[in-house]
């Protein structure tokens, strides 16, 4: 059965960068978790960066938080253990947190720190798609579930 890389803050860890989750309450991914095709992952934290943290957008070439610090180093590091994790463990599919500086797989924040959101990628899941990783939104769920019944 084809597992699914999930952002652990969709599956309730407070790992977002304001200490918060961001649960989905979605019987297709529930269904999901009680077959155990669930992988739980955030590639923020798996990159060292703590809970809570600055918030951070993609500003050109870099991810800067509100403060001015680069964490530039810290995403590429959790989108490269988010990337050798699929791989290691064969997942194909993987749903992430729309408009983060990681994850967002269709939005992401224009790097103003002002709320307005531009079309774009997150570093994790643009390095999963580069690599045949399927991603999906949480506002994409029926596009990964009928993507997974298709196989």
């Amino acid at each position: 059965m084809e597992k699914v890389l999930v952002s652990s803050c969709l599956l309730g860890q407070p790992v977002r960068y304001d200490g918060q989750a961001q649960r989905l309450n979605d019987p297709f991914i529930s269904q999901l978790c009680e077959q155990q095709r669930v992988v739980s992952f955030c590639p923020e934290v798996a990159g060292g960066l703590p809970t809570p943290r600055d918030a951070a957008e993609i500003l050109m070439s870099q991810i800067i938080t509100v403060t001015g610090v680069d964490v530039s180093d810290e995403f590429a590091r959790g989108a490269k253990l988010a990337l050798a994790h699929c791989l290691a463990s064969n997942i194909r599919f993987a749903l992430l947190k729309e408009s983060s500086p990681s994850c967002g797989r269709n939005t992401i924040y224009d790097g103003s720190f002002t709320g307005n959101k531009v079309a774009g990628m997150g570093w994790t899941a643009k390095l999963l798609e580069q690599n045949g990783i399927r991603v999906f939104s949480e506002e994409q769920i029926p596009a990964l579930s009928k993507a997974l019944r298709s196989l």
